[in-house]
């Protein structure tokens, strides 16, 4: 603290100058203890952003690897279309809103205790025009994934046509060495989306879809698949249950009003892949070879092809992808894709196959499956096992395609 004084020198002549004079014990205390207190606040307030953060990336993250589903928004908002290659029909009682945003992945399934809620629905099949309506009412007590967030809710309507048991092309497929039967398969007839209900619980729904169906007596190989998720901005859209009704042995005659609770969802196999492997430890490097996709539907204008992505001891390589070829009952690619280790040997590695389809247009396409081949530190796939056996040797094997 300076203060003004006047002092008279020798001559006897008047100056003023300036004096520093000490502050006051108490007032320097009083600016160490409000120095202090906004110290611990500002400290307070970093650790509480940091608790914060952690919580949310626990509550939103994935509980598995198998991130299964892929469309874009075109897909996604596009009108269903008929069974039989004839135009479908939507009536949406209430307007869904647009949805932005890239393609969309689905986030792991739920654990069966963490499975709740109900969703309701009517059905109704007209056989004179062979029309299936159904009809999404409602879902009620929906989980959350925290407290502090409420699930945006939608429902993913698929039908399901599974293979006839007689069918002549049912035969066994077998791996090298001659083991395991082929199992029937499914595929997706009809695909519906409902729209999103922002930050409900129970949403209402009141959206009504239809499409020609095949002949009544095809009707008990239809399932009717209900997926009910929770939508996410970035495109990571977390499945809160299923509900799967066999059309067999149900009169809808009349319109036929169900509530179904929800329940784990389960994988249906729409395909096969011969993939092939083969482990160079010299050149460090891993070779996938996409041999042949069986799939039960066949379209004249569509064409398959693979995406293969490899995770190796917490490091994601470059995907890479197969040529387009045209589908058939058993799609023929013999085509190998090199991906070079960055360690080895690995501790831990998995490959996803993602087999997608496209239409005559080639621009909008479709998941149709996917499989995973993984290491583990305390368990191996068996495909991996035959490989690290057989190295510089190609190792090819059947696996089932899921959905």
């Amino acid at each position: 603290m300076a203060v003004i004084i006047e002092y008279t020198d020798m001559l006897g002549v008047k100056h003023l100058g300036l004096q520093n004079m000490p502050f006051p014990d108490l007032v320097k205390y009083c600016v160490l203890g409000v120095s202090g207190l906004l110290l611990l606040l500002a400290l307070g307030i970093f650790l509480w952003q940091i608790f914060r953060c952690c919580t949310q990336n626990n509550a939103t993250q994935d509980t598995s690897d198998d991130h299964w589903e892929s469309h874009t928004v075109a897909s996604f908002l596009q009108g269903p279309s008929a069974l039989n290659g004839g135009p479908g029909r939507r009536r949406t009682l209430n307007h869904p809103p647009t949805l932005k945003g890239g393609a969309t992945r689905e986030l792991g399934e739920p654990s069966e205790d963490k499975v709740s809620g109900s969703l309701r629905f009517s059905l109704f099949y007209e056989p004179l025009p062979s029309r299936l309506v159904v009809t999404i009412l409602q879902a009620e007590g929906l989980q959350r994934r925290s407290q502090a967030h409420r699930p945006h809710p939608f429902v993913r309507l698929r039908l399901m046509w599974e293979e006839p048991e007689n069918q002549e092309q049912k035969s066994s497929l077998m791996n090298e060495k001659g083991e395991g039967e082929q199992p029937a398969l499914c595929s997706a007839l009809q695909e519906w989306h409902t729209r999103v209900v922002r930050d409900s619980c129970s949403p209402l729904f009141g959206e009504q879809f239809s499409c020609a169906l095949l002949r009544q007596h095809d009707l008990p190989r239809v399932t009717l698949r209900m997926e009910v998720k929770d939508f996410d901005g970035f495109s990571r859209h977390m499945v809160l249950g299923e509900v799967r009704v066999p059309l067999r042995h149900l009169d809808m005659s009349y319109p036929l009003e169900l509530r179904e609770p929800l329940q784990t969802p389960q994988k249906d196999p729409v395909g096969q892949v011969l993939l092939s492997l083969r482990f160079l430890p010299a050149a460090q490097r891993l070779e996938v070879g996409v041999l042949k996709i069986r799939t039960l539907q066949t379209d004249s204008d569509s064409a398959l092809h693979a995406r293969i992505s490899v995770r190796c001891d917490q490091s994601k390589l470059r995907q890479q992808r197969t040529t387009a070829v045209h589908q058939g009952q058993v799609t023929v690619f013999n085509q190998v894709l090199m991906f070079s280790l960055l360690e080895f040997p690995p501790q831990e590695c998995s490959i996803a196959l993602s087999v997608y389809k496209t239409g005559g247009n080639r621009r909008h396409k479709h998941l149709v499956g996917q499989l995973t081949v993984a290491k583990q530190r305390r368990a191996e796939d068996l495909h991996w096992t035959l490989m690290m056996h057989s190295v510089r040797q190609p190792i090819a094997m059947w696996h089932q395609l899921l959905t």
